[in-house]
């Protein structure tokens, strides 16, 4: 199970971070739910995210805006995981989380931390899809130019 989940991990952080972001939402459930937010937010029990989208459609929605109507400057993410923990299983949905850092090149070759923290996911058991992917990054300062998905 644990080879399952960081391939599943792997596979969609290498996604976004070669430019396949029509793929991206093929990694979740058609009911999900999407969220990027701060560990403060989560702390103080906030529900409400950077980034929220509650079903498949709403990532492909997200997808969609990036290509053809958002503008932005030129970027590509490289993102580092950590081994997965799993946390509990209950009616086939596995509870994991892993940490994660994601640099950030900009056109102009600078490059930062944009973000750290943790992946809290349910994920289906024999899918291996995410049914929820809860975004937790550690600084409660986060850049405007959050366009492409964590």
């Amino acid at each position: 199970m644990l080879l399952e989940i960081a391939a599943l991990n792997g596979a969609c952080a290498r996604a976004l971070d070669s430019d396949r972001l029509e793929d991206w939402p093929g990694f979740f459930t058609e009911r999900c739910l999407y969220v990027v937010t701060t560990a403060d937010n989560v702390a103080a029990g906030y529900k409400a995210g950077l980034i929220y989208a509650d079903s498949q459609a709403m990532l492909v929605d997200r997808v969609a805006a990036l290509r053809e109507a958002n503008i932005y400057e030129r970027q590509r993410y490289r993102h580092l995981l950590g081994l997965p923990v799993v946390l509990g299983e209950a009616d086939g949905v596995v509870t994991v989380e892993t940490s994660f850092a994601v640099i950030r090149t900009m056109r102009d070759g600078h490059m930062m931390v944009f973000a750290a923290g943790a992946y809290q996911d349910k994920v289906v058991r024999g899918e291996w899809r995410y049914t929820e992917r809860l975004v937790v990054c550690d600084s409660q300062r986060v850049d405007t130019l959050l366009a492409i998905p964590l």
